[in-house]
């Protein structure tokens, strides 16, 4: 018979399970999802994260990295103008990020 836990796991797909891992089980967690939730209501530059969001600079392009390597976000043009966009595999699976969310009290966390 297997645990809960490894029903749970198995029920879920690699791009749920990497969202677990980016919005709840590591360090920084609610800052990306301030950043992804910007970028999804309108494309952006770091810069104008940066100032929307009110965080640092070099804070917003570390987490914009980390995004950008999980292919959470997809960037167009080139050095300080480069927009950030929702990838497709991001649009299509808002609804989990959403429950992730809601499961975890994301939104009542504080900028990590």
């Amino acid at each position: 018979m297997r645990s809960p836990a490894a029903v749970v796991a198995l029920s879920m797909d690699a791009f749920e399970r990497l969202l677990w891992w980016l919005f709840a089980g590591s360090t920084g967690a609610r800052t990306r999802l301030l950043v992804l939730e910007a970028i999804k209501d309108q494309p952006r530059n770091a810069q104008q994260l940066s100032q929307l969001l009110h965080l640092d600079y070099t804070t917003v392009r570390h987490h914009l990295g980390v995004l950008e390597r999980n292919r959470l976000v997809l960037t167009e043009g080139e050095k300080y103008g480069k927009l950030y966009f929702l990838s497709e595999m991001m649009e299509a699976n808002w609804g989990k990020l959403q429950e992730i969310k809601a499961k975890t009290g994301s939104a009542d966390s504080t900028h990590g």
